[in-house]
């Protein structure tokens, strides 16, 4: 009897969930690093929910597949690419300036691109710094400053902004390369908690979230030890690694929560991940 009532009440749990996930259907969504990995997941997940997605990443070309992968999948939701360089201030605001103009502005924003260069402190590169910077911090933050703006001027009360960040902004692990990138996420955590005072104070519903993943199987390691590929494959292989739609379900998780329930950090790691 007990094990009938857990699958009752999970049952009941997952409907909730389609049902509040209802409200988002035909409401426009940013994710920003849609081309690949994390990014891609959340876009196709929020399209699959009937969202209206905006994608957009310096390689279009890669979200141009996935809107024609959503249409032929049958998604009730469209995803529309637009490339945009989020270390370009000018670029970032031309794209919310089209979303105003195509779809009146934007409801949720998922801040998902992110920047890891093997820069240590001690030697590292300042313009690997600045690059990082531009991207992990500034370019985000200023995706949020914009779209709470578009939420702002249509009386948006119930919109969400979601910042994917890392497990490095909770620990400083023993790797100098990661030094400098591990400090840009602890700023998220800051900026991201900033938000969500200043929302109070703004006494508007909207809502601000984190979501911190540990080891997810995409493209990062490559990227990473771009000079080292083997290492990058390693890193993957040592463990079972959470993959890109686990964050994806997590996101949607986080939206399906109620109105009133503020969800402000999710951390998330492979069972077999130690750090």
């Amino acid at each position: 009897m007990h094990g009938v009532k857990i699958t009752a009440d999970c049952q009941q749990l997952f409907c909730n969930s389609l049902v509040i996930m209802d409200r988002w259907k035909g409401r426009v969504a940013l994710v920003t690093g849609a081309s690949v990995g994390i990014g891609a997941a959340i876009a196709k997940s929020l399209v699959q929910h009937g969202m209206k997605v905006v994608g957009c990443a310096r390689n279009v070309k890669q979200i141009e597949n996935l809107a024609a992968e959503c249409v032929s999948s049958g998604f009730s939701g469209t995803l529309f690419p637009h490339k945009c360089d989020l270390s370009v201030e000018e670029e970032v605001l031309s794209m919310f300036s089209w979303i105003k103009a195509q779809h009146q502005g934007i409801d949720v924003c998922i801040n998902n691109a992110g920047l890891a260069l093997p820069e240590p402190l001690l030697s590292g590169k300042t313009s690997g710094w600045k690059n990082m910077m531009d991207v992990n911090v500034i370019g985000l933050s200023v995706c949020v400053r914009e779209a709470y703006q578009s939420m702002k001027e249509r009386n948006i009360d119930d919109g969400h902004i979601i910042n994917i960040n890392s497990m490095s902004e909770h620990r400083v692990v023993n790797n100098a390369d990661a030094h400098f990138y591990t400090a840009s996420k602890y700023a998220v955590t800051a900026l991201t908690e900033g938000l969500r005072q200043e929302l109070r104070e703004a006494k508007t519903h909207i809502r601000a979230t984190c979501i911190s993943p540990g080891l997810v199987e995409t493209e990062f390691a490559y990227r990473f030890f771009s000079q080292n590929q083997e290492k990058a494959a390693a890193s993957y292989k040592s463990i079972k690694c959470l993959q890109a739609d686990d964050i994806a379900n997590t996101v949607v998780y986080v939206l399906s929560a109620p109105p009133h329930v503020q969800i402000g950090d999710v951390q998330m790691r492979p069972v077999e991940q130690l750090t």
